[in-house]
Order: C-alpha cells, then structure tokens, then sequence
C-alpha cells in the first residue's frame, strides 16, 4: 500500500463560526435529531447550517449495512423505531422556519419495510406544520420492496433521491453486497412509474478508481430511467478503516462533468469536490424547478 494521497488546496474545510451555526447545533440537541451532516462527516456542514440547511437523519444512527465509504455506526438496531421523532422533527422544521427540508436514514433491513412508513409520516408531518415547506428523501433501496417504495410516493414529497453512490465496476469494493448497481437504477425507475411527477434524484462518488467512460455510462443508465437530477462529489476518507481515495478529482473536470450530464437531459447537475446529495438542494429546486 502506497502513502495516503496529499489532499489539494481546493480541499480546504472551513470551520463553523457562525452564531446560526451554533443555534442549529444547539437546537438539534434541544429536540434530541440527528443528521446526516454530522454523522457522515459531511464537509459542507459548516456552510450549510450557516445558512440555516440541514439533512435530517431519521430512524436512527445504527446502520443494518456496512459500505465501504460511509462513516455511520453499523450494527443491530434490533428493530427499534422512535415514533415520536416524528413530531421533534416537525417542531424543529417548524422551530428553524425552513422552507426546504432534506431527510435521510439510515438503511433498516431489520424493519419489514424498510422504515418506509416512518418516511412516509415525517413527510406528512412536516408539510402538516409547515405546509410551504418542501420535502426531499434520500432514501435506501428499502431491499427493492414494491409497497415500501409506494408508501413513500404516496407521501408526496417533492423530490426522491437513491444513490447508485460509485459506477457499475466498483459497487462490491465500495457498497455493502446486500446492495448492488442493478437494484439502485430499478428502485428509480420504480419511483418514476409510480409517479412520473415526482422528480427523482441520483448521485456519484468520484476519485474511487473510476474512469471517465464509466461515469458517462451510469449517467446514461440513469437517463435511462428518466432520473431528472444528478450530483456529482469528491469521496473524502473518513478514517483509516475505510476505502482509501484513488484521486482527488480536479475542480475543472468536475465542471466538464456538469456539461456532459446536462448534454444527456438532466434538469440539473450539481459537480463539485464538496457537493453531496443535498447540497444546496432547496436553492437548486427553487430555480431549476
């Protein structure tokens, strides 16, 4: 194994110095949250809840898989479901006045359906408090059911995201083996036939070992399966017991990313080192939508 890869100047993670920062941080622990901004190490977490964003993490913080990449505990959460979360998480949306929410979880084989029909609640809970807001869901593959992915259309929310997360080569190097390539582009070409309206969502880690024609490829498969909106981001290591970065991609060729995708029909992409899948997600779907 060669040393770790020096990481660029364009890599550089501002620190939190904001009072709204500290309010958001604050409030989180008041109503007892978690987000995906602080348990996947996200580097925007700082710009983000300066500006008063955050990805909410629902269903707790105990992952039933274990890829390669991602920093969130993995484990038996022995099917526990907090169903009062429900309410904190509408109260803080409510408490932060958003106008644009993004809820995440983690993946829970060990609920019959996948904590779908918690989804489902938090969606309608929220646009019950704060009926303006808009919703995103950046959901797991739910192990493909057909009614769990309906429970959460149903819902309504605005966008569904699903992450194919690397090309179709390194899936088994960076995903957990109970996901795979194939199930994530039939779960959001599920979601469109469910409901053509609902704007799906997909994205890709770069600097894993992947070449140029594999990221043209899958962003064909996604068209394929009419996926309106793509983003594209720097894997960062999150600790020496994850896959290492391969490159760390230029800023220049993120943008040539960018073109080639809007080339291929998406509504939107969003190509940077630090983009993650909700970066500036609610400015985006207020312009772009």
């Amino acid at each position: 194994m060669g040393g770790r890869l020096k990481k660029p100047d364009w890599l550089k993670i501002r620190p939190p110095s904001t009072q709204r920062f500290f309010k958001i941080k604050q409030l989180l622990k008041d109503f007892s949250l978690c987000t995906v901004c602080t348990e996947a190490h996200c580097p925007n977490q700082s710009e983000c809840w300066s500006q008063g964003h955050a990805t909410f993490m629902i269903l707790g913080d105990i992952c039933t898989r274990a890829c390669g990449f991602c920093a969130v505990k993995s484990g038996d959460p022995r099917g526990k479901v907090d169903f009062e979360e429900t309410d904190r998480l509408a109260e803080a949306v409510k408490a932060l006045g958003l106008q644009y929410v993004v809820l995440t979880s983690v993946t829970r084989d060990d609920l019959p359906d996948g904590g779908a029909s918690h989804f489902a609640r938090c969606v309608r809970k929220i646009k019950e408090v704060a009926p303006l807001c808009r919703v995103e869901v950046l959901i797991p593959d739910f192990n493909g059911n057909l009614e769990a992915l309906s429970e959460v259309v149903k819902a309504k929310p605005d966008v569904i995201s699903h992450n194919v997360e690397t090309v179709a080569r390194l899936q088994s190097l960076v995903r957990d083996s109970r996901a795979s390539y194939s199930r994530s582009l039939k779960v959001l070409e599920v979601l469109k036939n469910l409901d053509p309206l609902i704007i799906t969502k997909s994205s890709l880690m770069l600097g894993l070992g992947e070449r140029e024609e594999e990221i043209v490829q899958t962003m064909r498969d996604l068209r394929s399966v009419f996926v309106d909106v793509l983003t594209l981001g720097q894997y960062l290591q999150p600790s020496s017991r994850h896959i290492e970065v391969k490159e760390y991609v230029h800023p220049k060729l993120f943008e040539r990313y960018k073109e080639i995708g809007l080339s291929l029909g998406f509504i939107y992409v969003v190509s940077g080192p630090f983009v993650r899948t909700s970066y500036q997600a609610g400015e985006l779907f207020s312009k772009k939508i």
